[in-house]
């Protein structure tokens, strides 16, 4: 999941950098939305909530 977020974070970037801002700003959301997520299972298996085994 941290592999989805620094790529979508680098298109972001790129788009951005190009001009294209539409693009940067649906890169940039998913990158939020993956960042919440993985904050939430993080915090469930910290707790001891959600376990991956």
């Amino acid at each position: 999941m941290l592999e989805w977020i620094l790529i979508l974070l680098v298109v972001a970037a790129i788009a951005a950098m190009l001009g294209f801002g539409r693009l940067s700003g649906v890169a940039l959301s998913g990158a939020k939305i993956l960042i919440v997520v993985a904050l939430i299972l993080f915090l469930l298996m910290l707790l001891g909530v959600f376990a991956i085994a």
